[in-house]
Order: structure tokens, then sequence, then C-alpha cells
């Protein structure tokens, strides 16, 4: 049992600060929204990845020059990224159970469009409203997964963003053998995949209505922690430098391995990509562990071990050969992925009520160190080498010092105003 379980057992909902009487008191996580809010949270990450792997196409059929294909991803990530913190403000207010749906209608206009669009302003469109579609699911869905936790959080977590990374890693292939064959108009063909998702969170929506109805009406302020403002704050900084240390990281071998692969061992095309693979693989397993494993350790152990544990491994990496970079590739996958589920279930325990809210500010700071990293490091590839990319990364791990300042979770004191 976690430490802030242990702490919070008392209140009816373990790892929660927010008390529930005995009759609300979930018996086990509902395992079907979870795996269903999982499910369309692959379905939603499919589509917005589909914009990057067709870029190449979208510049030669418009002739467009790097500037605005960067124009295309800046709107994009404006859009997917800046608008949830404010999306998850608002649902945090005021409950919007058929939100989800309506975010995944927006994906499936932006796709419509992007089918159909005839210009650059319009393709600027349906990126806008790819992304509007994104910021909507995120934050909301993440407190879907909470709601149907029955108190095993960072189990909740894992299994809603091992969806995503499915769907990450789903959308560039299905990009390859669907749009890069037919052309921009079978773009159209994954509005099914829209409204599969549409239909699945409309029900998702109907059972989220439902447990809005049967919470009791509290005639008390929610619960909050006995811990200053200023180091709630600090400690939420800090876990978002720990997001900047790994999502950076992450971008230089989601974007990058393959081209480090045939640069640095003279592979093909074909093997560099099932070397990529293997890595998102390691992703997978380690989002799925991270989340059940901080449930009975504590979160700030698993912080701690899968932000600065990866540093002996990202340190070798650039001088070894073929054989090893592979192997060492597992651990640093396993490891930096299993970090985000134990951070945002850490930042919603310190920001008890604002669920929403923290989904969203990390969902959409991760987004967006994700996309800056990428831009940032392929600069530095190209004034450098990127080999030297790697070199300079393999020191982002030590970032992860700054967990010491994270608040010990025993310290989180539930308290009723």
């Amino acid at each position: 049992m976690s430490e802030i379980t242990a702490r919070y057992a008392a209140t009816g909902e373990a790892g929660s600060v927010h008390a529930a009487p005995a009759s609300s008191r979930p018996e086990g996580a509902a395992m079907g929204i979870l795996l269903s809010i999982s499910f369309c949270h692959l379905l939603n990450d499919l589509m917005q990845s589909l914009l990057p792997a067709i870029y190449p196409m979208l510049a030669a059929t418009y002739a467009l020059d790097f500037g605005q294909v960067g124009l295309i991803t800046m709107v994009f990530q404006i859009t997917a990224s800046l608008l949830q913190p404010f999306v998850g403000i608002v649902t945090d207010k005021r409950a919007m159970p058929f939100s989800l749906a309506f975010g995944m209608g927006l994906t499936l206009l932006g796709l419509l469009m992007l089918s159909l669009a005839g210009s650059f302003a319009l393709l600027l469109v349906a990126a806008a409203l790819v992304g509007m579609g994104s910021s909507v699911f995120h934050p909301e869905s993440s407190r879907v997964a909470r709601m149907a936790s029955g108190g095993k959080h960072g189990l909740a977590q894992s299994v809603f963003q091992v969806g995503g990374n499915a769907g990450t890693a789903l959308g560039p292939l299905l990009a390859a053998f669907v749009v890069l064959r037919n052309g921009q108009g079978s773009i159209a063909w994954f509005s099914f995949v829209a409204l599969l998702g549409m239909s699945v969170l409309t029900w998702v929506g109907l059972w989220y209505r439902r447990q809005q109805a049967r919470r009791p009406v509290s005639r008390t302020k929610p619960a909050t922690l006995d811990m200053p403002r200023r180091q709630v704050t600090g400690a939420i900084i800090v876990l978002l430098l720990l997001i900047f240390s790994k999502y950076f990281y992450l971008a230089s071998l989601t974007s990058y391995f393959t081209f480090y692969l045939i640069d640095q061992f003279a592979l093909s095309v074909r093997d560099a990509q099932l070397h990529l693979f293997i890595f998102l693989g390691a992703v997978a397993a380690g989002t799925i562990a991270g989340g059940p494993i901080g449930d009975r350790i504590g979160r700030k152990p698993v912080i701690w071990v899968s932000i600065l544990g990866i540093l002996p491994f990202t340190l070798l990496l650039p001088h070894v050969n073929l054989f090893w970079t592979t192997v060492l590739t597992l651990p640093i996958g396993f490891l930096l992925a299993s970090a985000f589920p134990a951070i945002i279930v850490y930042a919603q325990d310190l920001l008890p009520g604002k669920v929403g809210t923290v989904a969203g500010l990390f969902f959409g700071f991760a987004f967006g160190m994700g996309g800056l990293g990428a831009a940032v490091l392929g600069q530095l590839a190209d004034l450098t080498s990127i080999r030297t990319v790697y070199q300079i990364c393999a020191f982002l791990p030590l970032i992860g010092l700054l967990a010491a300042f994270l608040p010990s979770t025993r310290t989180l004191k539930a308290r009723t105003a």
C-alpha cells in the first residue's frame, strides 16, 4: 500500500484527499469504463498522429516549405497543448459528461477538412480542429479514469495512458498503408474511427452522468492539504521540470533514433524502424507498470527511479555497439515511461479537487515539450551531429535530482475546512 493510500485509507477513497461516505465507497475499479477510455485514448492519439505522418505528402501536394510545415505544427501544438489547462479548469468547476464525445467530434471535423482542404489556410484550420479535439479529450478522460479507479489511481492512469501510446505508434503505420497510398482524400476514411470513438464516449458520458447524480451533496467544503501554498506550488514546478526532462529525452528517441542507428551503424530504414518498435514496446510496458507500482510503494520512489534511474543507461548509450544500444533502450524506455502515471497522480493528490486542471496542465505541457524538444534537437543535429545530440541529451536525467525537493508523501495530511 502506498504512503498516500495508507494516509487516506480512513477517508473512504484510497490515495485521495476527498472523504466519501461508506455508501459511496468504490469497491473496485470499473474496468469496463477504464478499458473504454483507454481505447478511446488510442483512437484519439491515432488520429492526431496522422497529421505529422502525412507532412511529406502535404508538402509535395501544396509545395510547402519547412516554414509552412512548421506553422502547421505550431497551430496544432498550440491548440492541442496550451488549451488543455483551460479546459481542465472549466470542467473542474462544472462537470460536462458529454464533452468527451464533443471533443472527438471536433477531431472528426478536422479530419474531414484535412481530407478536403484545397489551400494552406484550410490546412491550418484543420490542424487547429484536431488539436482542439485533443485538448477537450485529455483532461476529462483523465478525470473519468480516476473516477473509475476504485481507489487504484496509479493503475487507472497507466491503463488510460497506454492506450495513447498504442495510438501514437499505430497512427504513422496506418498513414503509410492508407493515406500515402491512396492520397489526401483517404484521410476521410478515418472519420469512421472518430465516429466509433464518439459512440463509445457517449456511453462513457452516460456512466459519468450517473456517477454525478449518485454523488451525495456534501455540507462541508472539500478536504484540503495542510501544506503551505508555496510548498505546493514549488512541488508542481519540480514535477513540470521532471516532465521537461522526460519528454525532451523521449523526443530524441522517438523522433531521431532511426536516424542515429542509420548514421552510427549503417542500418537499413527497415531495420532501424524495428529497433524503434522495440523501444516503443518498452515504453508501453513501462506505462502499464508505473501506475500500479506507485499504488504499492508510493509515487515519489517511482519518480526518483524513473527519471534519475535511467542516467547510467543514457550516459552509456552513445558509446556502445548496436547490440548494447538495443539492450540499453529497454530499461530507458521502461523506466522513463513509468514516471508519467506517478507524476500525474502525485500532482492530483497535491491539488485535491483539481483533477481536470492537473491533467490539462501536465498532458498539455508534456505534449508541448515533446514538440519543442523535437524542434530544438533537430536544429542541434543540423548544427553538430546526431551523435552529439545523444551525448548532450544523456545528461538530461540529472534533472531528476530535483525530486529531492518534492514533499514526502508522509507529510500530506488531509483536513476538512
